[in-house]
């Protein structure tokens, strides 16, 4: 029998609740696939395996609320070690793999980090990071006998203790680490299943990371809060990723711009999958025309999102078929409230642009050890100040127009850099673009971009600049468009604007 989630179900809960509800009511179902390790782990597996690691943790000294870091690559040991953490009350702490070692050494240092659990993959990364700590830390290589054998009492924890720790990218500067409580994770996970219509019987295809919170709260707490499953590879594959829906059943899959436009562009369509519902697009504005692209080359409609790591995930999502999907679009609030505000945080008319602000049971409770950072971004009545732009229509759906701080300002005049982008993904041969600002004595700020192109085009920077000239007029056209071999991204495939302005122009 088909159970639907209710936002009921977790409320004035804590994960170690869920996971604990999970087990007693169906035992035996299964929660977690891991194609890569070939381990299986059902509801009373994970909750063995959560209590023998809080338990084993509190055994050995660790208390409450001491941040408990994993570096580790997708898979089963992942997703038992970090809710393991948050089962015992420890916070845990997550490690982007990709950052670099710098950043690696300044979130351990910077989230006081008692412990980092490594796997095979990642032991030699988290080695080099911490080799110039002036104390040492301790390093565990997961085994799997934390995952069976202890048990005790453990410490009591509330909705309101603190379970996770995760930092932003910091594109702009230091990573700043945002708090979660269990309250405000199990509503980002909720958010998810109540916009998709999650039930017991789906499953999710989890190719994003663990670290990254749109890889945590949509394809792990999402279907952990929903009493469903996920599958999870240790990572992204163009070549295995039809595939592995098709083979496990999957009925959703999570994944971002640039992969959905990855496997536009090197995937054929397979034989009809007829347990896949839709996809699912977040992390960074989706291209109306590869979504278009995409759904008719796959027959798969894609439900574009919107979410940030301050909002455990999922602010806005477009509806499921039949409803109502707007290209172009994240969609509407759902779970939480959204805005369109000034800077005063005052409710515009709809259709004019101001800054998108969110209030809602997901919102974290600050930035660890930043109370500037944590009072610039939540007002005093609890709204989420997100700095993008945007405008919202007459129906509520909120359209995306740019990031405050991304705003190109040629000659007094704002340019959004999505605007290019979209012209640029209209091209077929085009995989991935970004336009971003070049400092300018004349106009203050000029445009340029970069863009990735399909193997064997012959396309051209002269190519581009002419349909950009067509398409937004030459006041808007790059001064200069320069093809790249790939774009920087972030954990989670979001193009980096700063990144690839450094990139190209230098610092």
């Amino acid at each position: 029998m088909s159970t639907a989630f209710s936002m009921s179900s977790i409320t004035g809960q804590t994960v170690r609740d869920i996971i604990d509800g999970c087990a007693d009511r169906a035992p035996n179902q299964i929660f977690l696939i891991d194609p890569t390790s070939r381990q299986t782990v059902t509801f009373r597996d994970l909750r063995d395996a959560a209590r023998s690691v809080a338990t084993r943790l509190q055994a050995e000294g660790y208390e409450p609320g001491d941040r408990i870091a994993y570096a580790m690559e997708n898979g089963a040991d992942v997703v038992r070690v970090l809710l393991g953490a948050m089962y015992g009350g420890f916070v845990a702490t997550a490690i982007n793999l990709v950052s670099g070692q710098s950043t690696i050494s300044y979130v351990l240092e910077h989230s006081e980090a008692r412990v980092v659990f490594v796997d095979d993959d990642t032991a030699d990364l988290v080695a080099q990071a911490t080799a110039d700590f002036a104390t040492p830390l301790r390093v565990v290589s997961i085994s799997q006998d934390w995952f069976s054998g202890e048990e005790g009492e453990l410490s009591s924890i509330t909705p309101g203790t603190d379970s996770m720790l995760m930092y932003t990218s910091g594109t702009t500067g230091k990573p700043k680490g945002v708090i979660h409580t269990h309250a405000s994770i199990l509503a980002g996970g909720g958010n998810t299943a109540l916009a998709h219509e999650l039930t017991n019987k789906d499953r999710a295809l989890c190719v994003l990371p663990a670290y990254h919170i749109n890889g945590l709260c949509v394809t792990v707490m999402g279907p952990l809060v929903s009493n469903s499953s996920v599958l999870m590879p240790r990572k992204f594959s163009v070549t295995s990723f039809w595939n592995q829906l098709r083979d496990h059943g999957c009925t959703w899959f999570s994944v971002v711009p640039t992969q959905i436009s990855y496997l536009l562009h090197h995937t054929e369509k397979l034989a009809d999958m007829p347990s896949l519902r839709f996809g699912r697009s977040a992390s960074s504005p989706l291209s109306p025309d590869v979504q278009t692209s995409f759904e008719a080359k796959f027959g798969v409609p894609i439900v574009e999102t919107m979410g940030l790591t301050e909002t455990a995930a999922q602010i806005l999502s477009n509806p499921l078929p039949p409803g109502v999907r707007k290209i172009g679009s994240p969609g509407v609030a759902c779970g939480n409230e959204v805005l369109i505000a000034d800077s005063h945080q005052k409710e515009l008319p709809r259709g004019k642009e101001g800054e998108v602000i969110v209030r809602g049971d997901n919102v974290m409770r600050g930035y660890r050890n930043d109370d500037a950072a944590t009072a610039a971004s939540l007002t005093e009545d609890g709204w989420l100040r997100t700095g993008d732009l945007g405008r919202m229509d007459d129906d509520g759906y909120i359209f995306v127009t740019g990031r405050l701080k991304e705003l190109i300002i040629k000659g007094g005049e704002n340019i959004a850099p999505r605007e290019i982008d979209d012209v640029l993904y209209s091209h077929p041969d085009v995989i991935e673009a970004a336009a971003f600002a070049k400092e300018s004595d004349d106009y203050g700020q000029t445009v340029e971009a970069g863009v990735q192109v399909r193997a064997g085009a012959a396309l051209t920077e002269a190519d581009l600049l002419a349909l950009c000239r067509s398409s937004v007029g030459a006041f808007k056209t790059p001064d200069r468009i320069h093809i790249l071999s790939e774009l920087p991204k972030g954990p989670s495939g979001k193009i980096q604007r700063m990144k690839l302005a450094e990139m190209v122009l230098g610092s």
